[in-house]
């Protein structure tokens, strides 16, 4: 009896560990669809790249396998992206958030 309640508790742990890793590899694609897609709508705002910021945002997201949950344009060609990547039935969906835009203006130093 007490190898079977043994037993059972380490296929609980191991369970929970899938669970948890499963959340991190969400978690992270989020933030890389996030990430890639501010910086290409970021290119868009600058007009580096053709297209429409936050449709460029929408289809990059969508490559990386997530939905784009919002885009904002904001000042001096700045992007900001919410995305959203499915990570299973048990744990819902996970957010990424990025900004993207050209550098501040006197931040950098020439030396």
């Amino acid at each position: 009896m007490l190898a079977l309640g043994l037993g059972l508790a380490v296929i609980m742990a191991l369970a929970l560990l899938l669970l948890l890793a499963q959340s991190a590899v969400a978690a992270s694609r989020a933030a890389a669809a996030a990430d890639l897609a501010a910086l290409a709508a970021a290119d868009a705002a600058r007009g580096i790249t053709p297209g429409e910021p936050c449709a460029v945002a929408r289809e990059v997201a969508l490559k990386n396998n997530a939905t784009l949950a919002a885009c904002a344009e904001g000042p001096d060609a700045t992007v900001q992206v919410r995305t959203e990547f499915g990570a299973g039935p048990f744990l819902g969906a996970a957010t990424g958030r990025a900004r993207a835009g050209p550098p501040a203006a006197g931040n950098g130093s020439a030396r």
